[in-house]
């Protein structure tokens, strides 16, 4: 007589928006990773926003079951914001989860009180940056952290994807340290670390003479990831190395601005937009350097992604690229906002190729803490001690 089936977990996970960007990636990771177990039933809640950033609602939609409610949107509004709290409740209930995961700020605060009214077991929320910063005035800042504050007590588990997270979180009142579980973000390590063009092909494409220098960037273009400073530096950098030439992959808000400044520095000439693209890793292959003049990240998946490819990286000292980068050892970490350090940086790599190849052989070392395998088992792990618990 065959044995009876064991019934799959059923997992959901909540998001704001499936832009192209870490959190997103991370979900989609995971969702994969943990379905592949063969234990899990998994489906994903979205907003239907998307931008410039460009989507991976298709990616998602391939990877488990995916529902788009229209009513979740970035923006607080307290109408649509309403219904899709009624609409959480009543999809949670009607979908019998046993676990509701939830990623961003406005999901993460909508999704766990909407899993808490629909009677769910058991809550888990991943912090991939949170949404309050020393960027925002001081009403608004409050008011995210006393949301941050008031959720916990519903929540079972808060993940955060880097150490300096979990300490921000714990500095602002959020919680004890019991409260967090460290999982960081994980990468595909094997396509970056195989691409899938040569470097001839890929300069050839972007007409590129080889082996001038490239200093390069992955990132979207907004006020976050301030893409502007970067290109201040590449300005910079121009006229004490006329020779070398700068890439930006990404989309996003700014493009327009960025674009613009370009043309005012004289750069069009020098650096390249690619806009979105899917063959990052063939791209960043051609870099000398990476750059990336974030202003505040959780744990941004683009430094191991560069790591993976033994490039030398240049990043601003915050967050989770302190944790990513050891400054002097794979990278060296400048201040954030501080252009003219990063291209002083930058150009102090080009000049010292020895230093440069030793930090991207650095890097390589570190990249298994990045894996996608280790995040996936240390989420199944999780969530199977959480449901031991009786959660």
């Amino acid at each position: 007589m065959p044995l009876e089936e064991k019934p799959k977990i059923r997992v959901l996970h909540i998001i704001t928006r499936l832009i192209i960007g870490g959190a997103q990636q991370n979900t989609i990771l995971s969702a994969l990773g943990l379905k592949q177990t063969g234990d899990y039933d998994l489906t994903i809640l979205s907003g239907p926003q998307t931008g410039p950033e460009g989507s991976l609602i298709k990616k998602a939609s391939s990877a488990c079951t995916l529902h788009i409610l229209k009513e979740l949107r970035r923006n607080i509004n307290p109408f649509y914001d309403l219904i899709a709290f009624v609409k959480l409740i009543w999809f949670i209930q009607k979908g019998k989860f046993d676990i509701i995961h939830t990623h961003s700020s406005k999901a993460g605060i909508l999704g766990r009180w909407a899993a808490k009214c629909a009677g769910t077991k058991i809550i888990v929320h991943t912090i991939h940056g949170w949404g309050h910063n020393t960027f925002q005035g001081p009403i608004k800042r409050s008011l995210y952290i006393n949301l941050e504050r008031l959720t916990l007590a519903i929540t079972d588990k808060l993940i955060g994807v880097s150490k300096i997270n979990i300490e921000n979180g714990l500095a602002c009142g959020i919680g004890k340290a019991n409260d967090y579980e460290l999982i960081r973000s994980g990468i595909d390590l094997k396509r970056f670390k195989n691409p899938k063009k040569t470097q001839a092909q890929i300069c050839k494409q972007l007409t590129i003479d080889m082996p001038i220098p490239v200093i390069g960037t992955v990132t979207r273009l907004s006020a976050q990831k301030a893409p502007l400073d970067f290109i201040q530096s590449c300005a910079i950098i121009s006229k004490n190395r006329p020779h070398v030439r700068f890439v930006i992959v990404g989309d996003g808000p700014l493009r327009e601005k960025a674009e613009e400044l370009v043309s005012q520095l004289g750069l069009k000439d020098r650096l390249i937009f690619t806009g979105l693209r899917s063959d990052v890793p063939e791209l960043m292959s051609i870099f000398s350097v990476f750059a990336l003049s974030s202003l505040w990240e959780g744990l941004p998946r683009v430094l191991p992604q560069a790591m993976a490819l033994k490039l030398p990286i240049v990043a601003t000292d915050i967050d989770g690229n302190s944790e990513a980068i050891i400054n002097q050892q794979n990278g060296l970490l400048v201040p954030p906002g501080d252009y003219r350090t990063m291209a002083d940086s930058i150009i102090s790599l080009l000049d010292n190729p020895q230093k440069a190849k030793a930090m991207g052989e650095d890097g390589f070392s570190r990249i298994e803490e990045f894996s996608v395998e280790k995040m996936v088992n240390q989420i199944d792990s999780l969530y199977r001690e959480l449901m031991s618990c009786g959660k």
